[in-house]
């Protein structure tokens, strides 16, 4: 029986016609309803019926290696033909070798292709620095390591050796967090199995290799009060020198039965500081061949457009340059942030138990890795229970001296990409931290009504009586001069406002000011000379008294030598200041009792301050509801839209669950969803709920939160975005009353500076340190002593992490991809050396099974032609088209004929450039152009869901049984538009397009290449009646009003899944037909402008090698993350309108009879000139 078909192109006739004689034949022969499927996805392992096996064969392939039919009817014959699969799998180099070599560049390789020690020919040997491998010298545990990579797994193993199988299967623990016990059982189960392989004994020994791998930490007593460190010149000390407390818990002793004396227990420590060593951890990140190249990136890349894409771009790092030239004049000499926080390793609220880690993060790394949690620096672990608070100086004493020595000798170090030595310093750049975190950091006291560390002594903080909390207004302060608010009284708090800005502070100011302020840290003191208890006067000088009650301390930061100079020394964080801005409005919207900030007391304290006498308490202590203030439907239109909101996959958490629209309450939002509801839907959801002037306050304030956290910020944009901010807080203190202005909400108005001295926000907030702390809980497997285990556990996964860049052949942290998968799948082609895959790149991947389609004739056309449409190959071929349409002769006016050539070619080209290339009148013509001319298949495979571009796209169908939303569908195209059927002028443009995807296909052109088509329902966005823009400038589209139905042949439904961008929607809730259009970006993607030089992408996985450099928006480094290309790929649409424009046809005759007039007119005109 022939069965050369099975490995023909599966669109093919020899193939399908082969499908249908081995099914007939199979069937026939056997007589079952079912048969084992032999297509390349099920392999012979399943049964299916005739049907079944039939689209399977046509979707995914006929087995290759099956050969023999002897399960479908054919007689048992071994031939030499026959192919026997096998499972055995292919050695390969084994990537432990190059790990070795980074972490131990002095040692030389045998002749075996083994490792031995020995010395180096280098003569800079003298000057080399020693191995970052915390505990691996050259000595007994070296060795060790070295035996284990040079020994089989198993005799004749080739894949593995003894070290990388340990190093690959502790690798597997880490990533899928499998416990200590675990692992154990799998090691004894494997022993048991295999008994020749040369596996450890038991897990402590497997740890025991890893450790000899990787870094260690330092154990550090502390006083019980956080007063000192038993370190250094105190390490032998055993009490507090000063409060006098034992380091050492107190002691059970235990009399014995036999001799009678007494035994005591090993001394324990009350508190422990772990401390990780910062110099070999940053050592290795230049050790490393993975990482030395992007450690440089900062200084190596461009920014050509001069928008800020990295801290680098920021006013403080180029004035920090200035500064310190010698510092900055070479770029492997290291930039940190520094951010903590407090969590509880419990995860019950219940327990007050708090631990604060301390991380850095190098900013040297470029945007897609600078604030990953692969490139993160543990510090210390500072213990709990109790939070350090002021006395957080007191734990960070080891990390400042290493700083200072980073600073001033540096260490000498390894450049694994020059192979050269050099001496790496470093140097804090800002800290990061919530609001109360910042003034443990920085001394400033954040408590009173100079909470403002940037107004400083300037601020104009006022004590509410009623309310009993600080209110921060005057934002008028912030406007020109001769702004018309600074004057207006009776809509603010009744005066005059003539003061200038507040100064910017410098570090000189604040050396100054702390020259008076004496504090001895610890629990159990304060500062000199001044009580404990917070000041409730309200002083706002600058004299010693008020110094030194708002001083809490002097910074360690401030003995490292450069702080003084840094212009940004601490963050305000954008992510808590979005929430509490958030949780302020919405609460008070909802008038909630225990939240809202417009109640009673706010009400006297609008009595006491003389202002809004309309909003005052009566003499029963009742008051009338305020503007702001939602009624019972206005709540329950706004909870509707956030309980029936669906947002795209791993956009935010199910808001659906956090709603009670019974009690009209929110609950159990995280920071992120305030962010996605304060940035997307706040705007919605308060439309037409509220007047007019509060709506657009809201507005104003959510679109600044939206703007100021983009990845690409513009300086021109920041000054407006200032402008802006200070007209909107001035507005909402025309509305709200002051005890709304807590100091989160006073701290909106220097964020935009911050922004131009720092660079984008996320750099400098607070999300990607909470993903670390989260993954830190995860660690606590001894409730009992919850430091210890975060710690222990942290030194495998740093040390797993380091060695699973080396490890390409297995998923790591580094080479897997994220939430979205969307690598191409490969292209397959009968003629590799075709242009048409590179014209229509195959971009994306379908997810789930798909199911063989044919198309009717009319959706063939429109595909087909909208591929046409868009490939650049066939420009001369519509030009002589539209030429031979022009010279046919034509009773019609020039005017009426231009439109109606431009449909012909709309509608026809297809048809015309494949009659002349079946009879070969077109000189010229490749392969490439003749296959693109006798166009697809009518057989495609039709899927459900295609992620592409950084998205998941799914059908509407698909969509409607999830709680997620990801069929929107948006794309500008260059769309030529004719107003009507005697338009002679049509209007190019680009035009924005918004659907939903009904069908995801692949296109095939008899297997020269394929191209993946999105079919959707497009609302008509040309006409106000399904496209509009609202008094906020919100897209709204309305999807009963469509462009077209998509059953015409002169109908456009499809686009190239290239070309498609993500929007979700969001029901009106007062208009039901329409809906918000809200736009999102994908993860991942990088903005990095006009990038010519691709030097610094030299190390990055390029999809493919022919783009040109200036099509991709953003490359990655494959160990650091996900590659997203961002083609400009052409979208080409042409709409027309009705042909008889709704008129009768005597109404039609009657207009060609005037066109026809109006013709002769300029043709005798013509004449004349």
């Amino acid at each position: 029986m022939d069965k050369s078909w099975i490995n023909k192109p599966r669109l093919s006739q020899d193939y399908i016609l082969g499908v249908k004689n081995f099914l007939d034949f199979a069937f026939g022969k056997l007589k079952v309803y079912v048969l084992k499927c032999p297509c390349n996805r099920c392999c012979l392992l399943k049964l299916k019926s005739r049907e079944d096996i039939d689209g399977d064969l046509m979707c995914y392939g006929f087995l290759s290696s099956y050969t023999n039919w002897v399960l479908h009817g054919e007689d048992i014959c071994v031939t030499g033909n026959t192919r026997v699969p096998s499972d055995i799998a292919s050695v390969e180099l084994d990537s432990t070798r190059t790990l070795l070599d980074d972490l131990f560049p002095d040692i030389s390789t045998n002749n075996d292709g083994g490792y031995e020690a020995g010395s180096s020919e280098n003569p800079m040997d003298t000057d080399r620095p020693s191995t970052a491998s915390g505990s691996c010298e050259k000595g007994e545990g070296f060795d060790e390591l070295l035996a284990d990579y040079n020994q089989e797994l198993y005799t004749g193993c080739t894949k593995f050796t003894k070290l990388s199988f340990i190093l690959k299967l502790y690798h597997i623990k880490c990533m899928c967090g499998i416990s200590d016990k675990g692992i154990s059982m799998v090691l004894d189960l494997l022993k048991e199995a295999f008994t020749h392989a040369k596996l450890p004994d038991s897990f402590s020994d497997m740890k025991k290799v890893i450790r000899k791998l990787g870094l260690s930490y330092e154990s550090i007593h502390a006083c019980p009060n956080d007063c000192m460190l038993f370190w250094e010149a105190d390490a032998k000390r055993e009490i507090c020198k000063v409060c006098e407390a034992s380091r050492w818990k107190e002691n059970i002793s235990v009399k014995s039965t036999e001799s009678g004396s007494e035994n005591k227990k090993s001394k324990t420590p009350v508190k422990v500081l772990r401390y990780f060593p910062l110099k070999p951890r940053l050592q290795r990140l230049f050790m490393s061949s993975k990482t030395a190249t992007h450690m440089k990136w900062h200084a190596t890349s461009s920014n050509n457009d001069g928008k800020l894409r990295h801290p680098r771009d920021g006013r403080a790092w180029k004035e920090f340059d200035k500064k310190y030239p010698e510092f900055a004049s070479d770029p492997r000499n290291v930039r940190l942030g520094l951010a903590t926080d407090g969590f509880n390793p419990f995860g019950t609220m219940s327990s007050s138990y708090s631990i604060w880690p301390v991380i850095l993060f190098p900013y040297n790394f470029p945007p897609w890795m600078a604030m990953k949690q692969t490139s993160m620096i543990l510090s210390m672990v500072i213990p709990g229970k109790h939070m350090p608070g002021n006395d957080i100086d007191v734990y960070l004493q080891p990390l400042i001296k290493e700083l200072k020595e980073l600073w001033s000798d540096g260490i000498k170090t390894l450049d694994a990409s020059t192979k050269q030595t050099f001496d790496m310093r470093a140097a804090i750049m800002w800290t990061v931290s919530d609001f109360p975190g910042l003034g443990n950091l920085s001394g400033w006291n954040t408590y009173t009504n100079l909470a403002c560390p940037s107004c400083n002594f300037e601020g104009n903080g006022e004590r509410l009586r009623h309310g009993k909390k600080n209110c921060f207004m005057g934002h008028r302060r912030f406007l020109p001069q001769e702004h018309v608010y600074r004057h207006d009284k009776n809509n603010f708090d009744g005066k005059i406002e003539a003061r200038s800005p507040p100064a910017t502070l410098s570090g000189s100011t604040v050396i100054h000011q702390l020259e008076q302020v004496n504090v001895t840290l610890g629990k159990n003191h304060g500062l000199v000379g001044v009580g404990r208890k917070r000041d409730r006067s309200g002083a706002s000088g600058s004299g010693t008294s008020s110094t030194t009650q708002q001083w809490k301390k002097r910074s360690i930061f401030f003995e490292l030598s450069y702080w003084e100079f840094i212009m940004l020394r601490h963050n305000l964080d954008v992510m808590h200041i979005e929430k509490n801005v958030f949780d302020n409005l919405v609460y008070t919207f909802l008038d909630d009792k225990k939240k809202s900030k417009d109640n009673l007391s706010a009400r006297k304290d609008l009595r006491e301050l003389g202002i809004r006498a309309d909003l005052w308490p009566d003499d029963n202590e009742k008051y009338k509801a305020a503007c702001f203030t939602l009624n019972n439907d206005g709540k329950d239109n706004f909870l509707s839209v956030l309980k029936n909101v669906k947002l795209p996959d791993g956009y935010a958490s199910n808001l659906s669950s956090c709603v009670d629209v019974k009690s009209r309450k929110l609950s159990g939002l995280k920071s992120h969803d305030c962010h996605v509801i304060m940035r997307d839907l706040l705007p919605v959801a308060i439309k037409n709920l509220l007047p007019t002037d509060v709506t657009s306050a809201v507005v104003e304030l959510c679109q600044f939160f939206r703007d100021i956290s983009v990845k690409v910020l513009d300086t021109d944009e920041l000054d407006k975005l200032q402008d802006r901010i200070v007209l909107t807080l001035c507005h909402m203190e025309m509305l709200f009353p002051p005890s709304f202005f807590t100091v989160m909400v006073h701290l909106v108005v220097h964020l935009t500076e911050e922004a131009k001295l720092g660079g984008p926000v996320p750099f400098r907030w607070m999300y990607p340190i909470e993903r670390a702390l989260g993954h830190f809980k995860s660690y606590v497997r001894n409730r009992a002593k919850p430091e210890g285990s975060i710690c222990e556990q942290y030194l495998a996964d740093e040390c797993v992490t380091f060695c699973s860049m080396y490890l390409n052949d297995i998923e790591t942290r580094f080479n897997r991809y994220g939430r979205v998968d969307d690598r191409p799948l490969a292209q397959t082609s009968i003629r590799p050396n075709s242009e048409l895959p590179f014209i229509f790149p195959n971009l994306g991947r379908f997810v789930g099974a798909g199911q063989v389609y044919t198309l009717n004739h009319v959706e063939r056309q429109q595909a087909h032609r909208h591929i046409l449409v868009n490939c650049q190959l066939l420009d001369p071929l519509r030009e002589k088209y539209k030429s031979e349409l022009w010279s046919k002769p034509s009773q019609q006016s020039k005017r009426s004929r231009a439109n109606d050539i431009d449909r012909e070619m709309h509608l026809n080209f297809a048809k015309w450039i494949k009659q002349k290339v079946e009879v070969n009148e077109l000189d010229g013509i490749t392969d490439d152009l003749r296959c693109l001319a006798l166009g697809p298949s009518e057989k495609v495979v039709k899927y459900t869901a295609y992620n592409v571009n950084g998205f998941k796209f799914r059908t509407i169908e698909r969509d409607a049984d999830l709680k997620t939303q990801n069929s929107g569908v948006y794309v500008a195209a260059e769309t030529m538009s004719y107003a009507s059927s005697r338009d002679p002028n049509p209007i190019t443009g680009t035009v924005a397009y918004y659907g939903n995807l009904v069908e995801v296909i692949e296109l095939n052109y008899y297997e020269v290449f394929k191209v993946v088509l999105f079919k959707c329902k497009w609302a008509d966005t040309r006409t106000e009646r399904g496209y509009k823009m609202d008094a906020y400038d919100h897209h709204m589209v309305n999807f009963s009003r469509l462009l077209h139905t998509g059953d015409n042949a002169e109908d456009e439904p499809y686009i190239l899944a290239s070309q498609a961008k993500m929007v979700y929607y969001v029901a009106d809730p007062c208009k039901e037909e329409w809906n918000y259009a809200v736009h999102i970006q994908p993860r991942d993607v990088y903005d990095m402008g006009d990038q010519n030089d691709s030097e610094q992408f030299d190390d990055a996985l390029c999809l493919y090698e022919d783009v040109q450099d200036d099509a991709a928006a953003a490359l990655s480094d494959p160990y650091f993350g996900i590659t997203f290309f961002l083609l400009v790929c052409p979208c080409n649409l042409v709409f027309y309108p009705p042909v008889t424009n709704g008129k009768t046809p005597e109404e039609e005759a009657s207009a060609e009879t005037e066109a026809s007039v109006e013709a002769q007119e300029e043709v005798a005109a013509a004449t004349e000139v």
